[in-house]
């Protein structure tokens, strides 16, 4: 099962690394704009507020990256970090679109309930 709950941990991480590039480097370009149903007005006025998103998302995927380099110790670290972005999805969910709860939130609390398993 541990192997299982890491592969689930390194998908949330690399899902997040994909917010990043999405946020940071491609708010304003077609994929961008479409993934997040912008205009190209919209996106030029809130490409700064994206590549701070972006930032963060890269600092819950280095933080999973961690705990999975950390092995058997790193338990309490990816759970810390998939709390983080189960709290991000449901906040999400709740403040901007009800699909982040399905593509951030649902694969971090999978997560989690696989490290206690």
């Amino acid at each position: 099962m541990s192997l299982i709950a890491d592969l689930v941990v390194a998908l949330v991480a690399l899902l997040h690394v994909y917010f990043l590039v999405l946020e940071m480097f491609l708010w304003d370009r077609p994929l961008g704009m479409k993934t997040f149903r912008l205009t190209p007005e919209r996106a030029r006025d809130t490409k700064v507020l994206a590549a701070n998103q972006g930032l963060y998302n890269g600092f819950l995927a280095a933080g999973l990256a961690w705990g999975l380099w950390l092995g058997a110790a790193g338990l309490p670290v990816k759970l810390f970090f998939l709390g983080c972005v189960l709290v991000a999805g449901v906040f999400g969910a709740v403040t901007v679109n009800r699909r982040i709860l399905f593509v951030q939130g649902l694969p971090a609390a999978l997560g989690i309930v696989l490290l206690w398993l």
